[in-house]
């Protein structure tokens, strides 16, 4: 099963949907998880994952993740070629580095990243940024060029946005 987590903060607490499907060409979930809880902490510039992560982990709290299973998040895993992490990066430390975590970005970090790929779907001529830990990029890249959908965003994940924002 895949399974893709987004947060949206509303002033006071923080909505976090997992959107789960069988297959990298899934049209349509399997299942949707939700949970609104209180906002933990404030933005930080650079420590994003102190606020989502949390939110994330509690989710995850309702499901049973299985080997094999994959979860994507919106966001990096990897930020350079130092070792720096993003949100992706921390929840893959905090499953015990089980279960491989795909970040799919759509703003660039400007910084140099050896496992960062650019993913042109549809005619869009601004790419998806992707990054991972226990998965390789290379094999991962072409899963997500297939993603259901004709646009730069795969269905799914489009869905995913829309429905932390209600």
């Amino acid at each position: 099963m895949i399974y893709a987590f987004d947060t949206y903060y509303f002033n006071d607490y923080a909505n976090t949907i997992c959107i789960a499907f069988e297959d990298w060409i899934s049209e349509i979930e399997s299942e949707i998880f939700s949970e609104k809880i209180p906002i933990t902490s404030e933005y930080e510039s650079g420590a994003f994952y102190k606020r989502e992560l949390p939110c994330i982990v509690s989710l995850l709290n309702k499901i049973v993740l299985k080997q094999g299973d994959i979860i994507i998040v919106d966001g990096y895993v990897t930020l350079d070629d130092e070792g720096k992490i993003g949100l992706g990066g921390y929840l893959y430390e905090a499953l015990n580095e089980k279960i491989p975590v795909i970040g799919i970005a759509k703003n660039e970090f400007n910084t140099s990243d050896s496992q960062r790929r650019e993913i042109y779907r549809g005619e869009s001529k601004t790419p998806l940024f992707l990054t991972a830990k226990g998965a390789d990029v290379d094999e991962i890249k072409p899963k997500i060029e297939r993603m259901h959908g004709n646009f730069r965003i795969p269905t799914l994940l489009k869905k995913l946005d829309q429905l932390t924002r209600i």
